[in-house]
């Protein structure tokens, strides 16, 4: 009889595209968004949290360069009878499910609704350097507030959320714009209607911080060299035409009162263009009268973010200190968060045009800045391990587990095998615990306990004299009634 073949065993590696978060990771992460939304519930917003899985229907066609909605997210048809089943995703970010939410349940939510909602989102895209298909996103939005008073409020609270979480004053800007200043500029343009020409300036804008003045002027124009010696194409629009792109582009002046007046001037004559900068200059009103001057919130028009998306105010928070590269070079680290007025998301669902704003906040990027900067805010220790001398004392080494837990300090009994005592104490230095509890025959006869201060122990090891160390011992006797103070002295640092 022919033997069975086994099946080859699977491999054990994460999928493509994904990773594995462990302890540390896991509480720095939790940390910074408690002290995130620490920050949004004291502005008065509430917790949301909504399915992971959406109809590709309600989440709607959203992410860039793609053709169908199902393009982009993880998508896959309920089984039916008929094989019409609904199409249904995983969602790719936490806006398009807030639309679906307000639409669904706005008869009994409040207007506005100002909500908050933090977890892991995922898209079906190319993976790459410190680029994931999952990864987590923290966002605010204020659904039914029209006033322009809701985008200054966002800002305001992005930059008190930035400095809750340890990134300094002087080391954030956040930069706002508006883009129906940008549709002002391109009614300027002259373009009319020919909106595949006004979609070819929107494109050459964004290459703006790469190409520079210079360069957008030759890509509105005729066209330009390439870093690499290709020739790229312009817009092809006269002088006269461009002038207003570039006016807009360079607009940026010493303080903000400066920048709205470049603004009026490149917008010419355009009532939407006048508009924007209208609503531009009450958002630095509002800010400046609580406070957020230009050192942490400005006006900029060089922000151009999610052209087909936002309707009005956008904003980003960007980093403004400098990192060194992969390759040894200095760069700035850029863009932590971002947002806008988004006034036509809601309108999919409902048929009527709800005001909406809010912003996204990059969990992994702003978790990379702070540990960057020494800045990250775990302080999260391993527990007391009690280790395990006697098997037949388990019950024992049970109870002093179970006083230490009572008393709010994080302990674990051993549970591996006892039998090698090294063994024990490299498992608490692994888990990085500040105390191990030694107790065998002789300490249960004598009603007494060791206690290995394993952070003096560590120190120690690294630089103390012989006479530091008899005046310091980091392991000592204590009576058994006396272990839970000595342990609470040793985590609070008084040895």
């Amino acid at each position: 009889m022919a033997k069975e073949k086994k099946s080859p065993r699977p491999k054990a590696e994460t999928p493509k595209g994904f990773r594995d978060y462990f302890g540390a990771q896991v509480t720095e992460r939790a940390e910074m968004l408690q002290k995130i939304a620490a920050v949004y519930h004291r502005y008065g917003f509430d917790a949301l949290e909504s399915s992971a899985v959406e109809t590709v229907e309600a989440l709607g066609k959203f992410l860039p360069d793609v053709d169908r909605p199902n393009e982009g997210v993880f998508a896959w048809q309920e089984a039916e009878d008929d094989g019409k089943g609904d199409w249904l995703a995983l969602r790719y970010d936490l806006t398009a499910p807030l639309a679906r939410v307000y639409a669904q349940h706005r008869n009994d939510l409040p207007t506005p609704y100002r909500r908050y909602a933090m977890g892991p989102v995922w898209r079906n895209e190319k993976p790459g350097p410190g680029r994931f298909r999952q990864f987590y996103q923290c966002d605010a939005d204020t659904v039914g507030a029209a006033s322009v008073a809701a985008d200054a409020e966002i800002c305001a609270m992005l930059s008190d959320a930035l400095e809750e979480v340890g990134i300094a004053r002087g080391d954030y800007l956040i930069r706002v714009n508006n883009r129906k200043v940008l549709n002002g500029v391109l009614e300027a343009t002259g373009l009319g209607d020919d909106q595949a020409r006004k979609d070819a300036v929107l494109r050459t804008i964004d290459k703006f911080d790469k190409v520079g003045t210079a360069g957008v002027a030759e890509l509105l124009g005729k066209g330009r060299l390439d870093a690499s010696g290709a020739y790229i194409d312009g817009v092809g629009l006269a002088d006269d035409q461009a002038g207003p792109v570039l006016a807009f582009l360079t607009s940026k002046g010493g303080d903000n009162a400066a920048t709205l007046a470049n603004l009026r001037a490149a917008i010419g004559a355009s009532a939407v263009g006048a508009e924007g900068v209208d609503e531009l200059e009450q958002i630095a009103g509002l800010l400046a009268a609580g406070g957020y001057g230009p050192d942490r919130i400005v006006i900029d028009p060089s922000v151009v973010r999610g052209l087909g998306y936002y309707t009005g105010p956008v904003f980003e928070a960007e980093l403004t200190f400098e990192i060194l590269d992969e390759k040894g070079r200095k760069r700035q680290f850029g863009s932590v968060a971002g947002g806008g007025r988004y006034d036509d998301l809601v309108k999919r669902f409902t048929g009527q045009e709800v005001p909406a704003t809010g912003v996204s906040i990059g969990v992994d990027r702003l978790l990379a800045a702070l540990r960057e900067k020494g800045r990250v805010a775990s302080t999260e220790q391993g527990p007391v391990v009690v280790t395990v001398m006697e098997r037949a004392r388990m019950a024992d080494y049970q109870a002093m587990v179970a006083e230490l837990r009572s008393a709010g300090i994080r302990a674990e009994v051993y549970l591996g095998n006892p039998k090698n005592f090294g063994n024990q104490l490299k498992y608490a230095d692994k888990r990085q615990s500040p105390v191990a509890i030694i107790a065998g025959s002789d300490e249960f006869d004598a009603g007494m306990v060791q206690i290995k201060d394993l952070i003096l122990g560590a120190q120690i090891a690294q630089n103390a004299t012989l006479e530091e160390w008899k005046e310091r011992p980091s392991q000592f006797e204590v009576p058994r009634d006396q272990m839970l103070a000595r342990v609470r002295a040793i985590l609070d640092g008084q040895g």
